[in-house]
């Protein structure tokens, strides 16, 4: 339990209660921003870098002095990556909280079940890093600050033809909501990239033995894996494909970005490339201030995770700032209008649906970390849709 003095209150499951409550003095001189993010279950460590990532940016907005004079509390749920679980803690968040707006630090389903709560109580939504389409299709009052699964899924097609000159790929699906966005991208354009799609495999998130598929990827003898997946999963299927002579370089996404991919694969994931959305070796002074803030205060790398929530904590702050007010209505138009805004992944601004257009940047396992390898910068090939 965080102390509300660091302007966060921690809750561990939609029946949680604050310890400490403050008094009705203390309350009006704090801002509530509601945040939800999977703290128990199968993403816990994608949980646990989304919650320091989005301490990290409160710690930082408070010693600046808050919104308009304001601390800022950070009111925090677990919804263990369930959708089941996400739509009380949207109620609770609205209805017992009194927030005027929030941000997911969670995957696609739960975001999705609480983005249409949130929407019809007329509060500002954020999804920090969830990449399903329909997140933001919600309405009006939901944004996104990452790049989606279908947009991300192009990257790879252009990674692999124009930048590594490969051209036969096999591909390996996640049948989840991630996955299928990444793949169904990925297919839309492989094409226009002369690639020849040997195969498609598909596994449940359940998956840790990928015996069958390395089996049939082998005989595919591929120039390159476009695997779909979550550093559980990628790091046992890579591992796999290496101990079973597979040497065709793997192309993964941002659900191998953090440390604990390289923990699982260990020396099988050198090489392995990803499409995310952060740069460990930005010169940016504000990728460069958070990388290093982040690694201080977690004791682990910065991760996607970590910076996407960092970044949606900060530009739903920029909008209360600017607003003015607690109104929803104009902390939602003003972050409707957001352009040019610098943060940890990026450079932030929205259109008409509430997506960003960002490039996307390439990360390589060197030497036991991950490192800089390219960016793919194509405003026509990464076009966000608009409706």
């Amino acid at each position: 339990m965080h102390k509300l003095s660091r302007g966060i209150i921690a809750m561990g499951g939609v029946a949680a209660i604050a310890v400490g409550a403050a008094t009705a003095e203390a309350a009006s001189d704090t801002v509530k921003i509601g945040f939800n993010a999977p703290l128990t279950g199968f993403a816990a460590a994608d949980g646990k870098s989304a919650r320091l990532g989005a301490e990290l940016a409160v710690e930082e907005i408070n010693a600046k002095g808050g919104i308009n004079g304001k601390r800022v509390e950070l009111v925090i749920y677990d919804d263990q990556a369930k959708a089941v679980q996400a739509i009380p803690v949207a109620k609770k968040l609205i209805g017992q909280d009194g927030v005027k707006i929030a941000v997911s630090g969670s995957y696609s389903g739960p975001t999705r079940a609480a983005a249409g709560v949130f929407q019809e109580a007329g509060i500002p939504y954020i999804s920090a890093y969830a990449v399903h389409p329909d997140i933001t299709r919600a309405g009006p009052f939901v944004f996104r600050t990452s790049t989606m699964g279908k947009v991300q899924g192009r990257a790879g097609p252009k990674l692999i033809a124009d930048i590594m000159g490969k051209k036969r790929v096999s591909i390996v699906t996640m049948n989840n909501d991630f996955g299928k966005s990444l793949s169904e991208g990925f297919k839309s354009v492989a094409a226009d990239f002369g690639i020849t799609v040997l195969n498609e495999y598909e596994y449940s998130l359940k998956d840790r033995q990928f015996g069958p598929i390395v089996a049939s990827i082998k005989a595919d003898n591929p120039e390159a894996i476009y695997a779909g997946g979550y550093y559980f999963t990628a790091g046992p299927l890579v591992s796999q494909l290496r101990v079973a002579g597979v040497t065709a370089p793997v192309i993964g996404q941002e659900g191998y970005d953090g440390d604990t991919f390289i923990k699982i694969a260990k020396e099988a994931a050198e090489g392995v490339l990803i499409t995310t959305t952060l740069d460990r070796d930005s010169k940016v002074p504000v990728i460069r201030r958070f990388i290093e803030a982040f690694e201080r205060k977690a004791g682990f790398g910065a991760d996607m995770v970590s910076a996407s929530t960092h970044t949606a904590i900060n530009v739903a702050v920029a909008a209360m700032r600017k607003a003015g007010t607690d109104d929803p209505k104009a902390i939602r138009d003003t972050i409707a209008a957001t352009r040019n805004f610098t943060a940890a992944t990026g450079t932030i601004g929205f259109n008409a649906l509430g997506e960003v257009y960002k490039p996307v940047q390439v990360q390589v396992v060197r030497g036991g970390a991950w490192h800089h390898f390219a960016v793919i910068d194509d405003p026509k090939l990464l076009a966000p849709p608009t409706e």
